[in-house]
């Protein structure tokens, strides 16, 4: 065969699988290269493999999955992400389909997708548009437009009549009329930059504000309990502040006490927000990284509850390691850690014989293996893959 006769065979193929790659109903994503060693990337595959096939037989007959008992939008969305971003499903798998009819099923007038009278707007549309922008389809662009827009006015700011000097200037609750916490503004920016929102958006700013309240950093922070702070982060700048970790005694003075999963998820909205490496903001919570790292438990949360909120945590970990884009974080005695290698091995020691994970600690639905198993798979999705 000549060299033009190659050359037009080639791209005949290319053509023809890009046809059948668009129009088929069942094709999977192609399998996105792996950071992992061969070993480890197995073992990973194998371990997805399980949990993905016991979210498949849990999943309800109206495509819903559930936590505390009953169907959950949220949960649901969020295993509906972690299919379609596995190659062995994908996008248009009859799974992913039935578990976003379920989500869409709530799609609301104002362009939210959430249940009415729940109070849960932020949370629900925020996993859910997390989910519809891993589906990568041009035809849900106008109900992820609108989402966002919905989430964007769902943030408190001058359209509320708050100005900046207002502690929940910037922030997002579970409910406009809620007080905005960490975990929700998170939640917002996380699916705000999932779905492809400009980090020029004005609500990356303003949610910075808020975010850097939640900071305990004196000199960042002009809020009176972050005087003697470490440069961790806490739940809500709201009611003097709120750890949900407590307090702690330092040098005989009493602060809100930091941790791991409100921590990371500071550090990552930072990033998104595009605040620079060389932040000071940047440089103090990494500092409080490398002097608490650790994947045995949620870190800095007190003694019984060190485990609570753990799969929140490892998810958090995983999205802002890959935001902070370093492979590898030397902790404060000078070890060197891998953090993929290290989340996915850790993840792979938890995982239950019947491929699902579950908290003992049950605090924040932890209890619920459907919720946790797709904290699970989503971490390693992140750690696993490009």
């Amino acid at each position: 065969m000549n060299l033009n006769r190659t050359v037009s065979f080639t791209v005949c193929c290319m053509l023809l699988a890009f046809h059948f790659g668009q129009n088929s109903t069942v094709r999977a994503a192609d399998p996105p290269k792996s950071t992992l060693d061969f070993k480890l990337a197995t073992d990973v595959k194998a371990a997805t493999d399980k949990a993905l096939g016991y979210l498949k037989a849990v999943q309800d007959s109206d495509g819903a999955w559930q936590a505390g008992g009953k169907p959950h939008m949220a949960v649901t969305a969020l295993v509906v992400k972690a299919f379609a971003q596995d190659s062995g499903y994908g996008p248009k798998h009859p799974i992913v389909q039935k578990g976003t009819d379920y989500v869409l099923h709530y799609l609301q007038a104002d362009g939210g997708l959430y249940v009415p009278d729940e109070g849960h707007q932020n949370y629900e549309t925020s996993a859910s548009l997390m989910a519809l922008a891993s589906l990568k389809d041009p035809a849900r662009l106008q109900v992820i437009q609108g989402a966002q827009e919905y989430l964007k006015k769902l943030q408190i700011d001058e359209g509320e009549g708050v100005e900046a000097s207002n502690i929940f200037y910037g922030g997002a609750g579970y409910g406009k009329e809620k007080r905005p916490d960490l975990s929700n503004t998170q939640m917002m920016l996380e699916a705000l930059q999932q779905s492809g929102l400009s980090a020029d958006d004005p609500v990356y700013q303003k949610a910075l504000v808020f975010v850097k309240r939640c900071q305990m950093l004196p000199g960042s922070n002009d809020q009176k309990f972050a005087a003697n702070g470490d440069g961790g982060f806490i739940y809500t700048p709201a009611n003097d502040g709120e750890s949900k970790a407590g307090v702690e005694e330092v040098d005989g003075k009493s602060r809100l006490r930091t941790y791991g999963s409100m921590t990371y998820s500071g550090f990552k909205s930072m990033l998104y927000a595009k605040v620079s490496h060389d932040d000071p903001r940047v440089q103090q919570c990494v500092k409080w990284i490398k002097d608490t790292y650790t994947l045995d438990h949620n870190p800095n949360m007190p003694g019984a509850q060190s485990k609570q909120g753990l799969f929140y945590f490892y998810y958090v970990f995983a999205r802002a390691m890959k935001a902070w884009g370093e492979e590898t974080i030397t902790d404060s005695h000078g070890a060197k850690h891998p953090w993929r290698q290290e989340l996915c091995e850790k993840l792979l020691s938890l995982q239950i014989a019947d491929g699902s994970w579950v908290n003992e600690a049950d605090r924040w639905y932890e209890g619920s293996p459907h919720l946790v198993t797709a904290y699970a798979v989503l971490a390693l999705q992140t750690a696993s893959q490009e």
